[in-house]
């Protein structure tokens, strides 16, 4: 292997299936220089945040795929055009450099197009979405059409686009079938141009000479009745010819607005399964594969407590999850921070403060907070107050107890709700916790206090 681009391009198509795209893109898709010289490899990047970058949490995994790709030593160098002196490219002899003009070739991913980074192997399984992945995995291990249409709904930023494009990056690898992706807004682009072009036989061509088609968003066809009449005959073709179409949408199909009914009614003919919002536990497993594949497969470097407290402060959409978790990531690599609770709270603090919704239930909370302090006969103000006689502390810690174990709500927030910092809520907790196993009279006012409040 030659080419030292040919090289590069391999490690880059394996990076993009190892990180996520925001990364892949924010890191990786600006470099387009590559200079090389007998065995080393010199690339050019846009800044000096970008090289410290790549050394700091991408380097050690480059070096293990150079390895794997060409089985020999070769030496790979980052500079940025911001201090590239470490090289005096015009000293350097053009008989042993090769300088590489073209472009690197990146999937630039529009709505014909599928992202190499979504697998079915890194969907994340929880309750939500459980059924869902299992119909996928049928799907994909039948070699006949059985489930067809396959419809998926569910609010935005869920898994959607993930669990169809995973089922189509494998039936293109392992079975080498035509698939084609396309978002419903890229759908009526591409059918109005090619109508105003007078080239329908080439769109034809392009919808029907295929084996699986993933429509993502339809509700967004609503009102274009043209695209729709074009849609519901691709539709018919492709059933009658037992291609596999798999459709996904943010509503069911039979509340879909300004929809063709005989479009729903096909749609409701196959098999309709929703994807809810991921429960608490699920989300802290998203975020740990997420920490995964953005640093470099080294899972220790975020404690659980910063994963509760992301996964508590963004609740029904995994993308605006995955992004917060991006921004710390980049916020502490930025200023040089080790991540612990105050960087996270720094870092997160603008995106929580925005979000109109707070995940916790406050009728709950407030219901916890009334039944304990009307249990031991003291005000709420007493209750959420500082007072450090006995018969407040002990309702307090009880309080705190409870919200921790019925919400999952992190240390922090909890100390939020008690102006508490997160040191005196965690020995709360886990003092009123040890002593539920042991002391009987605690146990008892808890379980009458839990039986109020589920009442």
């Amino acid at each position: 292997m030659n080419s030292y681009i040919e090289i590069w391009n391999l490690i880059l198509k394996d990076l993009s299936k190892i990180y996520s795209d925001e990364v892949f893109k924010e890191t990786f898709s600006n470099i387009n220089k590559i200079y090389n010289k007998e065995e080393k490899i010199i690339i050019l990047v846009e800044t000096e945040f970008i090289k410290n970058k790549i050394y700091k949490m991408y380097f050690k995994k480059i070096q293990e795929l150079i390895k794997i790709k060409i089985k020999k030593h070769l030496e790979i160098e980052f500079v940025s055009k911001e201090k590239n002196e470490k090289i005096d490219f015009k000293n350097i002899n053009n008989e042993n450099i090769k300088i590489e003009e073209k472009k690197i070739n990146f999937n630039k991913y529009n709505s014909g197009n599928i992202n190499s980074k979504y697998h079915l192997d890194n969907f994340v399984v929880g309750k939500s979405n459980k059924f869902a992945f299992k119909i996928a995995k049928k799907i994909i291990e039948e070699e006949k059409v059985t489930i067809n249409p396959f419809y998926i709904f569910g609010k935005t930023g869920i898994g959607k686009t993930h669990l169809i494009q995973g089922i189509g990056n494998y039936i293109i690898e392992k079975k080498n079938k035509k698939v084609l992706y396309v978002k419903a807004d890229g759908f009526i682009e591409e059918f109005t141009n090619q109508l105003r072009k007078a080239k329908m036989e080439d769109f034809n061509e392009k919808y029907r000479d295929i084996d699986v088609l993933l429509v993502d968003d339809i509700q967004i066809m609503a009102g274009a009745t043209r695209t729709q009449m074009e849609f519901f005959k691709l539709f018919d073709y492709l059933y009658l010819n037992q291609k596999q179409i798999i459709i996904t949408s943010d509503k069911a199909a039979s509340e879909l607005k300004n929809i063709m009914s005989r479009l729903t009614s096909r749609f409701e003919s196959g098999l309709m399964v929703d994807i809810q919002s991921p429960d608490f536990a699920h989300r802290i497993n998203i975020l740990k594969k997420k920490v995964l594949e953005f640093q470099n497969n080294d899972p220790l470097k975020i404690k659980k407590e910063i994963l509760e407290l992301i996964a508590f402060s963004f609740v029904n959409n995994i993308r605006e999850m995955e992004g917060a978790l991006l921004r710390l990531l980049n916020y502490a690599q930025t200023f040089g921070y080790q991540i612990d609770l105050k960087v996270a709270n720094e870092a997160l603090d603008p995106l929580i403060k925005s979000k109109k919704n707070i995940s916790y239930d406050e009728d709950v909370l407030e219901k916890i907070k009334l039944t304990v302090s009307k249990f031991f006969n003291i005000s709420v103000r007493d209750l959420m107050g500082k007072k450090k006689q006995h018969k407040y502390t002990l309702p307090r810690h009880i309080a705190i107890y409870l919200i921790k174990e019925l919400k999952g709500i992190p240390y922090n927030i909890v100390g939020s709700f008690f102006k508490r910092n997160h040191s005196a809520v965690f020995k709360a907790y886990q003092k009123i916790k040890k002593n539920y196993e042991t002391d009987c009279k605690l146990k008892n006012s808890i379980d009458l206090i839990l039986k109020k409040i589920n009442s």
